[in-house]
C-alpha cells in the first residue's frame, strides 16, 4: 500500500491524498490550492492520478482547500461516488457553486485584458455546468455507522473533527493480499469550546497502523478563546467610540456563523451599544440557513432555545445585503457600523471593494479572523504592508488592522498533541505520525514535539512522495 500526497504538504491548501493498494485506488479530500503564486500551475489533476482508475473519494470537510478540485476530476473522467457526511454534501454544493461563479467572472475580467493585449482567451478554471456534474456523485455517510466499504478491501468511517459544520476525520480500514492497516486522517482539527459545533473527538479504540495529521499551527498555541473573545469586545467598543466602520474579512462557513454569535452575546448582554452589523455575504447568508437545518450537530450551548433566543434579539440590527446594489450602497453610510464580507482571504469577493474604499481612513478597523495563506491578500494586511494593491490601485493603510488568531477554527500545537495522546500514547507499538496540512516551519515544529513528548520520529512528506507499506 501507498499513500501519496498531492497536496497540502508543504502548505496548507490542496488537500489530497492518493491511498493505492494492489486492487483499489481512493482519494482522501481532493482540495484547491489557494493564496500562493504556483496556485494556477497547481490547480489541475496531478500526473500520478487517472481519474477513471479511481473507486471512491472521501471529503473530510466542505471548504475549497479539501474539495475544489472535485469539478477538475470529474471533468477529466472520474464517475465513482464522492462521500461525505450529509451537511458537508449541502455545504460543499454551496461553496463549489460560489466557486466557479468567481473563476467565470475572474475569467471574463481577465479575458478583457487579454483581448486589449492581442492574446487568445483564457477560460475559466470550472464552470458553473462543471460544478453540477458533481453533485450527482455525492452519497451522504454519517458520523460513526458501520464502516461503508468504498472499494475492493478498504471501508471507512467518519468521527466528529470539531472545524466545520459536518467536517470529519475519517477512519480508514484496508485489507490487501492477507494483510489488515488501519488509518487515521484527522482532517482539519477544530479547537475546544467554539460556539455552535461539537468539539473534536479523541478517538482512543482502534490501533491505527498510521495517522496523518495536520499542522496549520503546529508551531504555536492560539490566544485562548476568553481573552480572543473580550480582545474582540474592546476592538469594536474602540471602532464605535471612533464613529469607524469595523471590516471583518469572513470566511463564509464557521466563522461568519461564531463571529454573529458574539456579536448577539455582546449586544444582548448590553456589553456594546447596538450599532448596524452588514452581513454582505450572499454565501454567508446562505451558509447561515444551512446551520439552521442542522441542528443535530450543535453542541449544547447552541441547543439551548432560551439562549439562542436571546442572542438572535441582540442581533436585531443584522441587515442582509444579498445584492449587489445593496453591497456597493455600504460605500455611501456613516460609521459605526460593522460589515462583514468574503472572501476570508481577502482574495476575491465584496471585501476587496469595502478595503479599497476603507483602508486609508484612520477611522476603519480591519479585524482578520482566521489563518491567512502565503501570498493572499489578507496574509499582506496581518503582516502590516502598509501599501497594497487591490483592482490594480495603490492603496495606502491607515486603518488598525487587528489579527483575532483565538477565532481560528483550527486546533493549535497543545491541542494537536492532546488529540493525538490516546493514538500514541499505548503499551503496543504505536503509530507512524504523518504531518500534513501545513507550511515547513510549523511542520517541523509539531515533528519535534511529537519526538519529544511520544519517542515517535513523525514522517513530513514532501509533494507527490510515498509514503510506503
Amino acid at each position: 500500500m501507498r499513500i501519496i500526497p498531492y497536496g497540502a504538504a508543504g502548505g496548507v491548501t490542496g488537500s489530497c491524498h492518493l491511498v493505492e493498494t494492489k486492487r483499489a485506488k481512493i482519494l482522501v479530500d481532493c482540495g484547491i490550492f489557494q493564496g500562493s503564486t504556483m496556485s494556477d500551475s497547481l490547480n489541475r489533476v496531478p500526473g500520478g492520478i487517472v481519474p477513471e482508475q479511481l473507486d471512491g473519494i472521501i471529503i473530510t470537510h466542505a471548504h475549497l482547500d479539501h474539495c475544489g478540485r472535485l469539478p477538475l476530476f470529474v471533468k477529466a473522467g472520474f464517475s465513482n461516488p464522492i462521500y461525505a457526511t450529509p451537511a458537508t454534501i449541502e455545504v460543499a454544493k454551496l461553496i463549489l457553486l460560489d466557486s466557479a461563479h468567481i473563476q467565470e467572472a475572474d475569467a471574463i475580467r481577465a479575458n478583457r485584458k487579454r483581448a486589449r493585449a492581442l492574446k487568445k482567451p483564457k477560460p475559466p478554471l470550472y464552470t458553473t455546468e462543471d460544478v453540477k456534474k458533481v453533485f450527482p456523485l455525492f452519497r451522504a455517510v454519517d458520523y460513526e455507522e458501520t464502516p461503508t466499504e468504498i472499494a475492493h478491501g478498504v471501508e471507512f468511517r467518519f468521527v466528529e473533527a470539531g472545524h466545520l459544520l459536518g467536517s470529519a476525520s475519517v477512519e480508514l480500514f484496508v485489507r490487501d493480499v492477507g494483510v489488515k492497516k488501519s488509518l487515521l486522517f484527522s482532517g482539519d482539527l477544530g479547537g475546544p469550546g467554539m460556539p455552535i459545533i461539537r468539539d473534536s473527538k479523541k478517538i482512543s479504540d482502534v490501533d491505527f497502523d498510521a495517522v496523518f495529521v495536520e499542522a496549520t499551527y503546529g508551531d504555536r498555541d492560539h490566544r485562548s478563546l476568553e481573552a480572543t473573545v473580550n480582545e474582540f469586545l474592546q476592538l469594536v467598543k474602540e471602532a464605535i467610540e471612533r464613529k469607524g466602520k469595523v471590516l471583518i474579512p469572513t470566511f463564509a462557513v464557521g466563522r461568519a456563523q461564531q463571529l454573529l454569535y458574539y456579536l448577539g452575546e455582546f449586544f444582548s448582554s448590553g456589553k456594546l451599544p447596538k450599532i448596524p452589523i452588514y452581513l454582505d455575504s450572499p454565501m454567508a447568508i446562505k451558509a447561515s440557513r444551512l446551520y439552521q437545518r442542522h441542528t443535530e450537530l450543535y453542541d449544547e450551548d447552541a441547543s439551548d432555545a432560551e439562549k439562542m433566543a436571546r442572542l438572535q434579539s441582540g442581533l436585531s440590527m443584522l441587515k442582509i445585503c444579498e445584492t449587489g446594489e445593496e453591497s456597493r450602497a455600504l460605500n455611501d453610510i456613516d460609521g459605526p457600523c460593522i460589515i462583514m464580507a468574503g472572501a476570508g482571504m481577502c482574495n476575491g469577493g465584496r471585501i476587496l471593494h469595502h478595503l479599497k474604499n476603507n483602508l486609508w481612513k484612520p477611522s476603519t478597523t480591519v479585524l482578520i479572523c482566521g489563518y491567512q495563506a502565503t501570498g493572499s491578500l489578507g496574509r499582506m494586511l496581518a503582516e502590516g504592508k502598509k501599501r497594497l494593491k487591490i483592482y490594480g490601485e495603490e492603496i495606502g493603510v491607515a486603518a488598525k488592522v487587528s489579527t483575532l488568531g483565538g477565532f481560528s477554527a483550527h486546533a493549535g500545537q497543545t491541542e494537536l498533541l492532546k488529540w493525538l495522546a490516546p493514538l500514541c500514547e499505548r503499551k503496543k507499538e504505536p503509530p507512524r505520525v504523518v504531518i500534513v496540512h501545513g507550511e515547513a516551519r510549523p511542520r517541523a515544529a509539531l515533528a519535534g514535539k511529537i519526538r519529544e513528548r511520544f519517542s515517535i520520529r513523525a514522517y513530513v512528506p514532501a509533494f507527490g512522495e510515498a509514503i510506503v507499506f
